[in-house]
């Protein structure tokens, strides 16, 4: 009798996986002879309708009001993503050429851009990156360069290959001596510490430094601090919504929703924040976004980043009816690429 039940399970999720399919691949609701006739269920249509009755009631599959059709719910979806037990690879020469094409990145600005781009367009979906977090980063070098009288460059280099450029307007003239100073002070002081730990170091610095180069240690450690500090608002990136009127074409009503969550980010920022290793995929579906404009969306997640540490994140963002496995594979070669690439620089 146990058999018997797991075998109706496994066959009612085969009902329910067909039916995502054809759903995400027609937009279509789909009938129980639609699949009978594209997917080889090995069982009759009564059995397949029986089983569609069964997921119905268990509130996996719906009618809609004009349809004889069914469509997955946020449940029915649910089920579909927590049961897909691997994700299934991109190939070679995919893996190969997404490698390649984010190899090219110039710098990070171009690592991210070309991420984002990318993922979008495997997708057709919108697509996030985060910047890396300055509160994770560390400081690698510190440079101090005069710009002529009372002026300093301060030119601040992450561990993530980030660049912070920082224009210092001092009080007094500044010297030569002044600069070897600021900078021997600072590099010993700053460089190889977590950047929110740096910004607390250098509370104390200009009080506990030579006389004659307080003043400049001032205006400098003024201006650095704040460069230490994340800056939230700085950390998105996207690409692809012009994909938005395509993917979402059969749900007119969720566009408005939908652009203004992306344009305010908070939701997309406390997603990616609560990532915390590189590697681990997350999926939320319609109503689990806390948002109320992504209550018809869902959101695929992945952190980047080495080993255990997690520089940022990135999403793809589309309806609910989208292809899970597809957008799964494509999200966490992208993530794996990025922590490579951004970690090795």
């Amino acid at each position: 009798m146990g058999g018997a039940r797991v075998n109706a399970d496994d066959r009612r999720f085969a009902v329910l996986r067909a039916i995502v399919a054809d759903y995400v691949a027609t937009q279509e609701p789909v009938g129980s002879k639609a699949l009978v006739d594209r997917h080889n269920l090995a069982v009759s249509s009564a059995t397949i309708r029986n089983d569609m009755a069964v997921l119905e009631e268990d509130g996996y599959i719906a009618q809609p009001h004009t349809s004889a059709g069914r469509v997955p719910t946020d449940k029915g979806y649910r089920l579909f993503v927590d049961r897909l037990s691997q994700v299934k690879p991109m190939s070679v020469g995919e893996r190969r050429a997404i490698q390649q094409f984010l190899a090219e990145g110039v710098d990070l600005e171009d690592v991210l851009r070309r991420s984002v781009r990318l993922l979008a367009q495997i997708t057709r979906q919108v697509a996030v990156v985060q910047y890396p977090t300055l509160a994770r980063a560390r400081v690698r070098h510190i440079e101090v360069v005069p710009v002529g009288g009372e002026r300093l460059l301060l030119v601040v280099i992450t561990d993530a290959g980030r660049v912070e450029q920082r224009l210092v307007e001092t009080s007094v003239p500044v010297t030569d001596d002044a600069v070897g100073t600021v900078r021997t002070l600072l590099a010993s002081r700053v460089v190889g510490r977590q950047m929110s730990d740096a910004a607390v170091t250098l509370a104390d610095l200009a009080d506990s430094s030579p006389a004659e180069h307080r003043e400049v240690l001032r205006d400098v450690c003024a201006v650095l601090q704040d460069a230490l500090v994340d800056h939230p608002e700085e950390r998105l990136m996207l690409s692809g919504t012009s994909n938005i009127t395509g993917a979402w074409a059969d749900q007119p009503a969720t566009l408005r929703g939908v652009l203004e969550a992306l344009d305010e980010q908070v939701t997309l920022l406390k997603l990616l924040a609560a990532l915390e290793t590189p590697d681990v995929l997350r999926v939320s579906i319609g109503e689990e976004n806390a948002d109320a404009n992504l209550a018809s969306s869902a959101l695929v997640s992945a952190g980047y980043g080495s080993g255990e540490v997690l520089m940022g994140g990135l999403a793809v963002v589309g309806p609910t009816r989208m292809d899970y496995p597809g957008t799964m594979a494509a999200v966490r070669a992208v993530a794996r690429y990025v922590g490579e690439i951004v970690a090795g620089r």
